[in-house]
């Protein structure tokens, strides 16, 4: 289960809270899945990836603090690992257009992770962090405003090459993944801090 982590609501479109959710859109739209079924509390869709191999696509619409709520229900109706979660979100700890993919690991105060965390009862699910940049002032102010004109220009890209990284690892795996998109300039654009 792919889960984009965003907060729902027209107000938060295009913030950067919601980067994770719109990596994970692109994503449904090369795998032809629409996010429009409501199912646990969430906007849900699937797709067949061969025999045997289906992957679930989610964006929780509980908001970002509970998203964890909405991820464990799925994750229980559908007989899934807590394990088999991959959560796809901003990440204050690297600049804008770097991806770190990892498992487990701390929630760096994300409290969307926080609480993936807390109701999944582990923290051994994968992680696709994309960074954001960290700001000086209000960290909250910061992930709940609009990206900058010139964060702006390279967002699409950031985009594309996150969708990128969740096929990969869907086709060939978390390592090929990891060992393609976890350095600086995988993303193919300049990183702002």
């Amino acid at each position: 289960m792919i889960v984009g982590l965003g907060n729902p609501g027209s107000e938060y479109a295009g913030t950067r809270h919601n980067l994770g959710i719109e990596c994970v859109s692109v994503l449904a739209k090369r795998l032809g899945v629409k996010l429009t079924r409501r199912r646990w509390r969430s906007l849900v869709g699937s797709a067949d990836l061969g025999p045997e191999r289906r992957v679930w696509l989610a964006w929780p619409q509980t908001y970002m603090n509970l998203s964890g709520q909405a991820v464990a229900a799925a994750v229980r109706d559908l007989g899934l690992e807590p394990e088999s979660v991959w959560a796809v979100y901003d990440e204050l700890d690297l600049p804008l257009c770097r991806l770190r993919i990892r498992r487990g690991g701390s929630a760096a105060g994300h409290n969307g992770v926080l609480s993936l965390m807390s109701s999944l009862k582990t923290h051994e699910f994968v992680r696709f962090r994309i960074g954001i940049g960290r700001p000086e002032g209000d960290g909250v102010k910061y992930v709940l405003g609009k990206f900058s004109k010139s964060e702006a220009e390279v967002l699409d890209q950031v985009r594309e090459k996150v969708a990128d990284a969740l096929e990969l690892a869907l086709q060939s795996g978390l390592q090929a993944a990891m060992d393609t998109f976890n350095r600086a300039g995988s993303l193919g654009c300049e990183e702002i801090p």
